[in-house]
């Protein structure tokens, strides 16, 4: 492979033919030895090299990959999040912090009471994280040309891959809120019925999309953070330990555990007002309603409600987000390795 620059320099590397396949078309999964030219010490190839078959490949490993990362989140992650959830809800007054969430959800519903509202997450992860990395595949080759991203195109990507999944997360954590806010009672509703009655009285826009606007207005900055916190945590690691194939996992484990604290640092008091615009019984009203609820909180229970249940959300997020790039990357390479996707 050959790139035409003054400064080219000759070396050779040796890495799993699965990458150069790319390049080359060769297909073969066994090591070679491959003579690059290039102006750098990095083999950063533009993106349009790939055929177009090569590059919807790539997006198809990204659909099934997010899918296996996204159901992990769920199961390792569902317990923390109720309590946050239920925090983030709580009337003035009623709770004295999550630590009191955490004893009465355990007292009137038992340890299963921590799952509630997790079929609506589990069901919808694999649309809702597929079309997350799908969206950020794409969205890199949008900002750059190169594989290789720099912090501020990693957040541009990552931002841009979050505002895509706006549209399949805001009904899927609408419904987990509604569950989640359930203790436990007779009267509980069941997902389905859920599902019902929102659509039955508010409809579509007003009822199964509510709060698509502020999960936008969230999801922006906390996807910036997010795959910005796991890029450079993963290329600090790279620096030490090579290349991405041959990085131990718990590496993953930790730059998923960084990609995780970097989503919730850039979005959290959108997630309270989120939360709390999803759980009202009427839907919001005008085109400021975001900066109305923000008003409201701060007004009624003061500033530090905009962060109520944050380390529940720090605690669930480095193992939530650990095992969901670990389940990602793994499931990446399998495909890589064993199929022709």
């Amino acid at each position: 492979v050959e790139r035409s620059s003054g400064s080219s320099r000759r070396m050779s590397l040796r890495r799993p033919c699965v990458e150069l396949s790319r390049i080359c078309g060769a297909g073969c999964t066994e090591y070679t030895e491959a003579s690059v030219f290039c102006s750098s010490s990095k083999m950063d190839l533009p993106s349009e090299s790939l055929t177009a078959g090569q590059q919807h490949a790539s997006t198809a490993v990204s659909l099934i990959s997010g899918s296996v990362g996204g159901t992990m989140q769920v199961l390792v992650g569902q317990p923390l999040d109720t309590i946050k959830t239920r925090a983030q809800i709580a009337p003035p007054g009623t709770i004295t912090g999550p630590m009191d969430v955490a004893k009465r959800t355990l007292a009137q519903e038992g340890f299963l009471g921590f799952y509630k509202g997790m079929l609506s997450p589990l069901f919808g992860v694999a649309g809702v994280n597929s079309l997350l990395f799908g969206a950020y595949a794409v969205s890199k080759r949008i900002v750059s040309p190169y594989p290789d991203l720099t912090v501020l195109q990693t957040a541009l990507a990552g931002s841009m891959a979050g505002a895509v999944n706006s549209v399949l997360a805001s009904p899927v954590e609408m419904f987990k809120v509604r569950m989640q806010a359930q203790y436990g009672k007779p009267n509980d509703l069941r997902l389905r019925e859920a599902v019902r009655l929102m659509w039955e009285k508010w409809g579509f826009r007003q009822g199964i999309m509510r709060g698509f606007w502020v999960t936008v207005a969230r999801e922006i900055p906390a996807y910036a953070g997010f795959y910005t916190g796991f890029e450079v945590s993963k290329q600090a690691f790279q620096k030490r330990y090579g290349s991405a194939q041959t990085l131990p996992v718990w590496t993953l484990l930790c730059s998923g555990a960084m990609g995780g604290i970097g989503y919730w640092t850039c979005c959290y008091p959108l997630d309270v007002i989120k939360s709390r615009i999803q759980m009202a019984d009427q839907p919001p009203k005008g085109i400021n309603y975001i900066a109305d609820t923000w008003r409201t909180i701060c007004r009624e229970e003061g500033g530090r409600a905009l962060f109520r249940g944050l380390m529940p959300t720090y605690l669930r997020a480095v193992p939530a987000a650990a095992s969901t790039f670990v389940g990602y990357e793994l499931t990446m390479e399998f495909l890589q390795k064993h199929t022709n996707i």
